[in-house]
């Protein structure tokens, strides 16, 4: 990072939107908000976001949270009460009550930060870089806030390049060959491609940088507005691209890319199959995104474990992982696992077998059980000889089992077995 960029970073504040339900995830946001769900063995998803704001040199950081956000709050005042106020550092934790009004609920993407114009005022940064909580990816902002600089713009968005017809769920930017967005159309049937790129189209990232006393008055107007929906994406982008100067950044200007990383890697891990399938590539030889980049760290709460430990060689009971992420704590005594991605604390007993499997945190699998295909939420005991994947009917009848095939399993779903 060069001292300019650096300067930039400094004069900066994350604000993070982190009170999203996620309900497309089902079970797994049941007790917790969508950022707070875990991701990758050790990390949540809101790690991301965060990490990549102190990677990239920002050190005021705020956090909107809403929805059932008792496990996000604990793992941020666990994880991230490193920041020292002596070093001009603050982690903001903000429900959604700061203002006592009749109605304290967030009403939107924008309103969440109106309701906080005070505090981020009071940390007195000359930039915003409004972020999303709840995707996976690796990014240097510090290069999208100096190009919000360099070009002059009122707002900068940060796009992710995808096939142009897979844009159609998407906000998607028609660009000129100078990022200037010229139209913002909200999930278009036919959405417009990148310039040079017929096969591509510019979706939004939920990603924005403004000069912070511009972005106020912004949101004083769209509050004053009963027919806004008080959001960024259907609001307050498309008024400034018909007012204002909006410029779009590429993703791929910023993305972050260890050795092994070929392309630049974005997900919205916002379905039970897309979850299992980002982890699941994770055991991959060479996978899309790398955790051990020790140049761009994930930080997370980090709890003190013992390391994993593999028990039993004989033949048919061997403690045994190929192709899999053991994290510490765990206890693989006598069950074979391949394709497997095991979070904190996980003990899995004599003769089981484990093919693609995630399984949360503290999870206990019984002797014998059969998993495949399935995603294990934090706790739950699987009892002796439970077989999940082999008959889709008889799995359907009885746990969560979504249109590709993965079985998702509670606590309740396991104790409704018995009755």
């Amino acid at each position: 990072m060069d001292m300019e960029s650096q300067r930039l970073s400094q004069q900066t504040m994350a604000f993070v939107l982190a009170g999203g339900r996620g309900s497309r995830l089902m079970e797994l946001t049941e007790r917790r908000a969508k950022p707070a769900v875990y991701f990758g063995g050790k990390t949540r998803i809101i790690d991301f976001a965060l990490s990549n704001a102190v990677n990239s040199g920002i050190r005021r950081l705020g956090v909107a949270t809403q929805y059932k956000a008792h496990s996000l709050i604990r793992h941020l005042q666990r994880g991230w009460s490193f920041f020292r106020a002596e070093r001009n550092e603050s982690l903001d934790i903000l429900p959604a009550s700061q203002q006592l009004d009749v109605d304290n609920w967030y009403k939107g993407t924008a309103d969440a930060v109106f309701q906080n114009i005070d505090i981020i005022d009071g940390n007195n940064t000359k930039y915003v870089i409004v972020l999303a909580g709840d995707h996976i990816y690796k990014q240097d902002y510090s290069l999208m806030i100096q190009q919000h600089v360099l070009t002059g713009a009122d707002v900068t968005v940060g796009c992710i390049e995808v096939p142009r017809m897979e844009a159609t769920g998407f906000g998607v930017m028609h660009v000129d060959d100078d990022d200037n967005i010229l139209d913002f159309i909200e999930k278009p049937a036919d959405p417009p491609a990148m310039p040079g790129e017929p096969d591509k189209a510019l979706a939004s990232m939920g990603i924005y940088v403004f000069e912070t006393q511009y972005m106020f008055e912004l949101l004083r107007e769209d509050a004053a507005d009963p027919n806004s929906s008080h959001d960024f994406g259907k609001d307050i982008i498309p008024k400034i691209v018909k007012q204002g100067k909006a410029i779009a950044h590429p993703f791929s200007r910023s993305c972050v890319r260890s050795g092994i990383e070929n392309a630049p890697y974005w997900r919205d891990v916002g379905t039970v199959d897309a979850f299992w399938q980002a982890n699941i590539d994770l055991t991959d030889f060479s996978p899309e995104l790398d955790l051990y980049d020790s140049t761009w760290p994930i930080w997370t709460y980090s709890e003190l474990t013992p390391p994993a430990k593999f028990i039993h060689n004989e033949e048919g009971r061997r403690g045994n992982a190929v192709s899999s992420l053991v994290s510490g704590g765990c206890i693989i005594s006598g069950s074979q696992l391949e394709r497997c991605l095991l979070y904190t604390g996980v003990r899995t007993h004599s003769f089981a077998n484990l093919k693609n499997v995630i399984a949360m945190p503290y999870v206990d699998i019984g002797r014998n059980a059969h998993l495949s295909n399935v995603v294990i939420d934090r706790g739950v005991k699987i009892p002796a000889g439970l077989v999940v994947g082999e008959d889709p009917e008889e799995d359907a009848k009885r746990f969560r089992r979504s249109p590709g095939g993965i079985c998702l399993i509670t606590q309740n779903m396991i104790n409704a077995l018995d009755s």
